[in-house]
């Protein structure tokens, strides 16, 4: 067994560890980067990445269905689904296989071992080619395992009934008729997908909406969409159970109304899409070898340096806690990165944006209306719907609003939230002016370039302080 020493070592190569790895070897620090499985972790294996290509083939699908008011009709879409996994596995393939190549083009070792503490800077690495093990000792050691998705009771993942994101990701058919567990983003997104692709959707959330988390003026319009495209949503409902009957699943579900009563129904599906949160991966890694200390929840507690109790080891990306976002796993890796080199940095993010890739689309960054009141702010709103948007019409796409959360007083931008075309991209701007403290009018005075779908966040900040041109004011005293 060989010692090998090094200056920092990076355990997993997901969104959380290879930005990581990549920016060490960019500042000169002898480091390793270390991932048992492919290169990308979850993100660009068996999450942001290929499901963003299922739903943007399903979008395209149902789109083709719906032009027929543009003058543009299209015979019934023919799903390949064999022919879209090897389409998106293409596109993962070339991804990961460029994350190895940009960690080693920047002077970071990649080795795929499995990683294991036995003391507080020493790792063992086991090969899975049955090669002798290593200890790497290094000065600083960062871990970014990430985290997988939580089973309930009841439903074991199969993979081929039950299925979990990932099982739902590798679907090479169109079921006839899904479940999805679980109302939040996940569960949604792919729920959607499929919904579009063919299947009958039913979503069953056990409090009172989908999207809970989230402003509830974002999640009405997904609810409708669902709706519309024929879906049920179950609310108040907790699955307790499934059996086999007649080639289908029969999930067991118990029902709570407003009043407190309950019912029990058995609702068919040819697939069970399991999808109730995610949790740390920690176990394996012997981290009390290494007296890294955990939350009640399992997650890694860090300080604002991304540093665990102990003095050298860090932390980032899902295993420290939510949001559980690749792009905020990122930020924070290079973040570490710089901190192993000796700049003085802390994690002081003022907000980090949030995308539903949902229909329509959803994204949110910074303070609701309701958290902004509880700090005690008094809150200005604007609001511009994409209904009345020029560009919006031109591209049939008129689902949504754009609102704009700013102090009254100061006319400081709080919040930014939009739901409806292309949320994914909008949200960047708003995501700058409160990283940059921006004002209301800062936005307003920019000139937004015409007819596009960014003119929708200039005129809800206008719309704010009462200077919307495209849409009423509210009368201000």
């Amino acid at each position: 067994m060989a010692t090998i020493q090094k200056t920092a070592l990076v355990i997993g190569a997901g969104t959380g560890g290879y930005p990581c790895a990549i920016r060490l070897g960019q500042l000169g620090v002898d480091a390793m980067l270390v991932e048992k499985g492919n290169a990308g972790g979850v993100c660009l294996n068996v999450g942001c990445i290929p499901s963003k290509a299922l739903i943007s083939a399903s979008k395209l699908a149902h789109k083709a269905q719906h032009a027929a008011t543009m003058g543009v009709t299209f015979p019934k879409p023919i799903i390949d689904m064999k022919q879209m996994q090897v389409w998106k596995a293409g596109i993962v393939k070339k991804l990961t296989g460029g994350v190895q190549t940009l960690v080693k083009s920047n002077g970071c070792e990649y080795r795929q071992a499995t990683a294991e503490f036995v003391g507080p800077k020493r790792v063992k690495l086991t090969y899975a080619d049955g090669r002798p093990e290593d200890i790497v000792e290094a000065q600083h050691i960062v871990i970014a395992t990430g985290s997988l998705p939580i089973v309930i009771p009841g439903f074991a993942i199969d993979n081929k009934r039950i299925v979990d994101s990932t099982g739902a990701l590798e679907l090479d058919t169109v079921p006839q008729e899904m479940i999805v567990i679980g109302g939040g983003y996940i569960g949604l997104e792919l729920g959607q997908t499929f919904q579009r692709l063919g299947s009958k959707l039913t979503v069953i959330e056990g409090l009172d909406r989908i999207l809970a988390t989230m402003d509830k003026d974002l999640g009405d319009p997904v609810a409708k969409q669902i709706k519309a495209d024929g879906g049920e949503i179950v609310t108040g409902a907790k699955a307790i159970g499934w059996r086999e009957a007649g080639g289908k699943a029969l999930v067991k579900v118990e029902i709570t109304a407003a009043n407190g009563t309950k019912e029990t129904r058995e609702i068919p599906a040819d697939v069970v899409l399991v999808s109730v949160g995610r949790k740390p991966i920690t176990q394996g890694l012997s981290l009390d070898k290494a007296g890294v200390k955990l939350d009640a929840k399992g997650f890694i507690v860090v300080d604002e340096r991304l540093q665990t109790n102990v003095p050298g080891i860090y932390a980032t990306g899902d295993v420290v806690g939510q949001p559980m976002l690749a792009h905020k796993a990122s930020h924070e890796a290079e973040l570490v990165a710089e901190i192993i080199a000796g700049k003085k940095r802390i994690n002081d993010v003022r907000a980090i944006p949030a995308v539903v890739f949902t229909e329509p689309e959803i994204a949110s960054v910074g303070l609701t209306r309701t958290e902004a009141e509880a700090k005690g702010h008094k809150v200005s709103e604007g609001k511009f719907p994409f209904s009345v948007l020029g560009r919006a019409m031109a591209i049939d796409e008129t689902k949504g609003f754009v609102k704009v959360i700013a102090d009254a007083n100061d006319e400081r931008v709080l919040g930014v939230h939009i739901v409806g075309p292309e949320a994914s991209d909008l949200i960047s701007e708003g995501a700058l002016a409160i990283e940059m403290g921006a004002y209301v009018p800062d936005i307003g005075l920019t000139i937004h370039p015409h007819p596009t779908l960014s003119e929708a966040l200039m005129e809800a900040a206008k719309h704010a302080i009462g200077e919307a041109i495209h849409i009423a004011n509210p009368k201000r005293h």
